[in-house]
């Protein structure tokens, strides 16, 4: 599609890295992306380049797709592996039937609390800057939809812990770190997210994105 550039985001830099990446490496200034990853997370990245950029806030507004893997037993402050263990519990009895009955019953539209590492505003100022800053704020409720949900693996630690391997689809604006805790207090246990993959945004797949390294000059 003439100025959209689908890109697989690897783990370990912020979605303006990609851009920043992707502005030396094309010449292009005007550039822009239709919804954040996470540092943590990989996946599709829709990337408008000039008239592209048009169309960036029609694409913010799809469903997506994401594998996700959610730590049973731990939460942390940050609601994945970044942040700090806040508690721990060891997980027992785990079953395999009440882990789907309970995925299922999560597939509609829940109101949960956003992430306080999240970059939502309040009074003008980002929620994370708040927590870093040690101050209490009222975090906002968000309501997200989720239209299907499926048990992939359950994966022992051997710490106490699990890992609930999942793949979801859910509404635009979804925090699949709230989700995850929401997962973990319906089985009795702190939950985060260990691991996050978005494969697609509505009828764009992972399938069809390139890696920062095949991008240069001639992709355009």
């Amino acid at each position: 599609m003439k100025g959209i550039i689908l890109i697989d985001k690897p783990i370990g830099i912020t979605s303006f890295d990609v851009i920043r990446i992707l502005r030396k490496k094309l010449g292009i200034k005007k550039m822009g992306h239709a919804g954040t990853l996470d540092p943590l997370a990989s996946g599709l990245m829709i990337i408008g380049i000039n008239e592209g950029t048009k169309k960036l806030n029609e694409y913010l507004k799809l469903p997506k797709t994401y594998i996700a893997d959610i730590l049973l037993g731990i939460i942390t402050t940050t609601g994945d592996k970044e942040g700090k263990i806040v508690e721990q519990k060891n997980v027992e009895n785990l079953d395999e039937k009440n882990l789907e009955k309970v995925l299922n019953e999560m597939k509609c539209k829940l109101k949960l609390k956003v992430p306080i590492y999240s970059a939502i505003k309040i009074k003008g100022k980002p929620l994370y800057k708040y927590a870093r800053e040690g101050k209490n704020i009222v975090v906002p409720e968000k309501t997200m939809e989720i239209t299907h949900i499926k048990l992939i693996d359950i994966l022992n630690n051997k710490d106490g812990s699990f890992i609930i391997k999942i793949k979801i689809d859910v509404s635009s604006g979804a925090y699949i770190r709230s989700i995850a805790e929401e997962f973990g207090r319906r089985l009795g246990y702190p939950a985060s997210l260990s691991g996050l993959r978005r494969i697609k945004i509505g009828d764009f797949d992972i399938k069809n994105a390139k890696i920062l390294d095949e991008i240069n000059y001639e992709s355009r």
